[in-house]
């Protein structure tokens, strides 16, 4: 299979568990109402959001983005973890970086954000599932884990090229 193939199949297999954790998180019934970003959650309101992918096969594969909020600055981290052991852990870091965001790629981040929906998340954590797991948190939003779904799986693969684009600028920038 060639590498192409296998980034193909790689996306789509996350778009799918992507979808399914949403489909999860809406049918556990947990009562909380969804908030809609644009309608309920004021894009500029957004403080951060965690895009977290963490598989237990073998090699075992780890992979985090978060785009945040500090001191006036938009800025967005990433880390990949690497090993033959699961679970990964930070020591298992193999590539980190963290930079400022111009105003155009934090607007690109809202506009994937834009129209998906956030819900008080209960358990994090599914018989295992790898994720990806997404939590997203804003001003006036209690101090409440909320788990994110995406709008549609456009939005959803808009907002891993554009985690790829600015994982692969921040890299070169070193």
């Amino acid at each position: 299979m060639s590498n192409k193939t296998r980034a193909i199949m790689k996306r789509l297999l996350t778009v799918l568990l992507s979808s399914l954790l949403c489909l999860t998180a809406a049918l556990a019934g947990s009562g909380a109402k969804a908030l809609t970003v644009g309608a309920d959650i004021a894009p500029q309101d957004i403080l951060q959001f965690y895009w977290t992918y963490d598989a237990s096969t073998y090699p075992p594969r780890y992979q985090r983005y978060r785009f945040f909020v500090e001191d006036g600055k938009h800025l967005f981290f990433h880390e990949t973890r690497e090993g033959d052991h699961w679970p990964l852990t930070e020591a298992d870091a193999s590539v980190t970086g963290q930079m400022e965001l111009t105003a155009d790629e934090w607007q690109a981040f809202l506009d994937c954000l834009s129209g998906g929906t956030a819900v008080q998340w209960e358990d994090p954590i599914l018989d295992g599932d790898a994720g990806p797991f997404l939590f997203l948190y804003w001003q006036g939003d209690g101090g409440v884990s909320h788990g994110f779904s995406f709008a549609s799986r456009g939005e959803s693969a808009a907002f891993e090229d554009l985690c790829e684009v600015l994982k692969e600028r921040e890299m070169a920038a070193r």
